[in-house]
């Protein structure tokens, strides 16, 4: 299975926003479910977002709910991660996956997109 490629991340002022890519593979441009996942230093890698192109539902972290907007562009091929009102504690390399959890997902990781939230 080919890793998906993330990109968009940098760094933000608290506050401020950053809008996430996710670039599918042509093995996951008709799966259904992408999730984004983060992970900070010294932390376990954790559930962000997923979206369900079947119906159109999305799942949101409660740490990140109201401020981050999953959406899926199927004309480019991509899944995005709209985040505003970014804080401190949204710094981690953010992936995407073919899954909403990572108990789901058994193959590669891609190298992720760095994220840092800082004044």
């Amino acid at each position: 299975q080919e890793r998906l490629v993330e990109s968009g991340g940098g760094l933000a002022q608290p506050g401020g926003s950053l809008r996430l890519s996710c670039r599918l593979s042509r093995f996951t441009l008709n799966y259904p479910l992408i999730g984004w996942f983060r992970q900070a230093p010294g932390k376990e890698r954790e559930e962000v977002s997923c979206i369900n192109s079947r119906d159109g539902s999305t799942y949101y972290a409660d740490s990140v709910k109201g401020r981050f907007t999953i959406s899926r562009d199927n004309a480019k091929s991509t899944v995005n991660l709209q985040m505003n009102s970014l804080k401190p504690e949204d710094t981690a390399v953010y992936y995407c996956v073919p899954a909403c959890f990572e108990s789901d997902y058994g193959g590669p990781w891609g190298q992720g997109t760095q994220v840092t939230v800082s004044s």
